[in-house]
Parts: C-alpha cells; sequence; structure tokens
C-alpha cells in the first residue's frame, strides 16, 4: 500500500509566484504532478503551510509538523502522515514526476529489504522524488532533528539505502526528465513544450 505525498511547501521567489498554482498546459501544476501519480496512490497527500490556497484539489492537506525545520522537517512531516507503509514523496514543481519510477522502486524496496530507494544523479540524491519505508525512515528523521541537522539527507546512515545507478535510472525512467523540478519562467515553458510533445 503506497502513500504519495507531493510537497507544496517552497517559497517559488525564482518564479515570481507560487509555481504549484502556476497553469501548466491549461491547469495548476500540481495537479498535473497529483494526475501523473494517481494511478499508483492508495493515498494522496498534500503538504503546504498555506491550505487554503490548496483546497480546490479535495485533498488531505497536513501542515508542516516539526515547522522552522526547513526541508528535512518537511519530509518528516511527509513520512509521519502517510497512512500506508511505503511513502513516494514527490516535490510540487515535478511535471514529470514519473509512476513507472515509483514502481521500479516499490519491487527493489521489498527485493533488496530496503528503507530508502533513491536516485543520485550529477547534482548529488533526488529526495523528492523518492521512496520511503516509514517504519523505518520515521524515527531515524527524528533523530536527525532532534540532534539539530539539517541536510535532507543526514540520517541515511541509520537506515538501508538503496541507491540507483544510472542504467536503474534510465530503465526507471526512460524521458530521463522525472527529477525536473521548474524553478524559472523560462523552464516552465520549455517543459510545456516537451509535455505537449513539441
Amino acid at each position: 500500500m503506497l502513500t504519495v505525498v507531493i510537497q507544496a511547501g517552497g517559497v517559488s521567489s525564482r518564479m515570481g509566484e507560487d509555481k504549484a498554482l502556476k497553469l501548466f498546459l491549461g491547469r495548476s501544476l500540481i495537479q498535473r504532478v497529483i494526475e501523473q501519480l494517481t494511478p499508483i496512490a492508495d493515498e494522496i497527500i498534500v503538504t503546504t503551510n498555506r491550505p487554503v490556497e490548496y483546497e480546490f484539489l479535495g485533498l488531505r492537506l497536513v501542515p508542516d509538523l516539526k515547522p522552522g525545520r526547513g526541508a528535512l522537517g518537511g519530509l518528516y512531516t511527509a513520512v509521519a502522515s502517510a497512512a500506508h507503509p511505503l511513502v513516494a514523496v514527490v516535490a510540487c514543481d515535478m511535471p514529470f514526476a514519473s509512476e513507472m519510477f515509483f514502481e521500479g522502486a516499490r519491487r527493489l524496496m521489498v527485493q533488496d529489504e530496503a528503507d530508502v530507494v533513491i536516485a543520485k544523479t550529477d547534482e548529488g540524491y533526488e529526495p523528492f522524488h523518492a521512496l520511503y519505508r516509514q517504519e523505518t525512515c520515521l524515527p531515524a528523521i527524528e533523530s536527525a532533528i532532534d540532534a539539530d541537522q539539517w541536510k535532507v539527507i543526514s540520517w541515511f546512515s541509520k537506515v538501508k539505502v538503496r541507491t540507483l545507478n544510472s542504467d536503474e535510472v534510465r530503465s526507471f525512467d526512460p524521458s530521463g526528465l522525472c527529477f525536473w523540478n521548474l524553478n524559472t519562467p523560462e523552464e516552465f515553458l520549455e517543459a510545456e513544450k516537451r509535455a505537449s510533445g513539441q
């Protein structure tokens, strides 16, 4: 059973407006992300500290459980709020969030008895398009927060992390776009072109 958590907590400073609510091919970007992952989700949650703005989605909205703790606090909120044992965490600004990626990650998590299945690209780990096992990850994240750590992956040494190699990532996401998060109006336009097949 899988909970998908869409994180809508960012400030969107480079976009100049809330990118989750910015229209992407005629509907809000966050709606596109939700639609991409609905086929695999037993539950979908949105984490946000501005719930009124997201009520139109008709989904469960959860504010930060550890306010002021940045991205690690956001990850804690995502994993803690899930009703199911496996938690797919995705940023709200990833228009090519991949159902196929999470299906592959779930198979690997079971097969390798992993607690986290995550890709590592040239930019580093991709924690906001990754799969987490709630039972083991939640206490590890909480202990990292209690120890005043801030890095999103500061607790990885406490759990079994299955890092995907580039070939595995390609097989799970042939488009190579699933980790692309949109930060500027120019990236938005480019992603719309890609999504509409131009």
